[in-house]
């Protein structure tokens, strides 16, 4: 009579001595394998900080803690907004310690690689950097399409240094909104030199220099007319201009462009009061003359924190921040508004049937709006 085949319920494996009459071998291998990580399963979701939160761990030097906290200001949902301000709110005290640098430039100028040489030459030197890099918008997405931690990895890599990409989103010169509020968290996480790299040129960049100690314009040779390669806009409030790529055969066309800036940069009125512009000739690729910018930069901080203009220049960037803030704020709700919505809405639809002109679509709108004014 054949033996009937028991299993061990525990284990699911057939009681020793009934092998051979089983038709399924268990293989040499793990005791009771699972195939569900249990610990996975029991882990925690991600954690909700509050702003005391996110305030302690900045100011412990907590990279990711950062990040979330710049992306909570960046965000426009209101629900980030109040928990955003209360963040900014306890990390001022800390902040308003580094030096704060700008630096544009036409397309093509290098503008990353130069931001990387300095970066890494200032890391080596013990400083801390953090770089706030404003990459253009996505039409589609609204997120950034360039990727400066891909162009700047060296730099990346550096335990000293920060990089955090940000979307333009369209906004005025290519710097978002909330770039002022970025400053202030990477000061309080200790960053003592705060690097401001824009999109490109244009006379909007003065955003750029609202919120900056030293504004740096990058140029190069070999694209035509360099002189007109920049805006005078831009040049008239540049505290330095560096034409790049002066090396190999490029050199001396990189002097001869040095010699037209200064004599434009001669008959402008000083970008800053009691500090005279001028330009210099750099290579991000050799390194060379990267150490000279940053002793302009020094130069420059030493020059006006002696004769009151630095923190006469902060000062007046605080009170311009909250000035946009409350027009920000306006905007905002008064675009909210259903009736304003409505008109809007209306104006848009008659425009586009050809039975309204914009100049009385405009004026009805207004209208609309100048009468919630009047019951505020």
């Amino acid at each position: 009579m054949k033996k009937s085949i028991t299993n061990n319920k525990a284990t699911n494996h057939p009681i020793p001595g009934t092998e051979e009459l089983s038709a399924i071998k268990v293989l040499p291998g793990v005791e009771d394998f699972k195939s569900i990580n249990e610990s996975f399963i029991k882990a925690p979701k991600k954690a909700v900080l509050t702003a005391s939160d996110y305030a302690h761990g900045i100011l412990s030097g907590e990279r990711g803690i950062l990040s979330r906290a710049i992306t909570i200001i960046e965000s426009n949902a209101p629900k980030h907004f109040e928990l955003g301000q209360e963040i900014i709110g306890l990390l001022l005290p800390f902040s308003g310690k580094s030096v704060r640098v700008g630096l544009t430039g036409v397309p093509g100028a290098g503008k990353s690689t130069t931001v990387e040489a300095l970066g890494l030459h200032l890391c080596e030197q013990g400083k801390k950097v953090a770089v706030l890099a404003v990459d253009p918008s996505s039409s589609l997405s609204g997120g950034s399409i360039l990727g400066d931690k891909t162009r700047m990895a060296n730099l990346a890599a550096h335990p000293n240094a920060y990089i955090r990409p940000s979307p333009s989103g369209g906004a005025l010169g290519g710097v978002t909104r909330k770039s002022r509020e970025s400053i202030l968290l990477c000061e309080a996480a200790g960053f003592d030199t705060i690097i401001v790299e824009t999109v490109g040129v244009g006379q909007s960049e003065i955003s750029v220099r609202a919120m900056v100690d030293f504004f740096l314009v990058l140029a190069i040779t070999g694209a035509g007319d360099e002189l007109q390669g920049i805006k005078k806009g831009i040049i008239e409030i540049a505290d330095a201009i560096f034409i790049n790529k002066a090396d190999g055969d490029n050199k001396q066309r990189a002097l001869a462009a040095k010699a037209d800036y200064n004599q434009v940069l001669h008959y402008l009125q000083p970008a800053t009061d009691g500090w005279v512009s001028a330009a210099y000739t750099v290579s991000a690729l050799t390194g060379e003359g990267i150490d000279n910018m940053w002793k302009v930069v020094l130069e420059f901080v030493q020059n006006t924190k002696a004769s009151g203009i630095f923190e006469a220049r902060r000062s007046a960037q605080t009170l311009s921040w909250v000035e946009r803030s409350v027009e920000d704020y306006i905007r905002a709700k008064v675009l909210k508004n259903t009736a304003v919505q409505t008109a809007l809405e209306d104006a848009q639809r008659e425009i586009g049937g050809g039975l309204l002109s914009p100049a009385k679509a405009t004026k009805r709108v207004m209208d609309v709006i100048d009468g919630l004014l009047d019951l505020v």
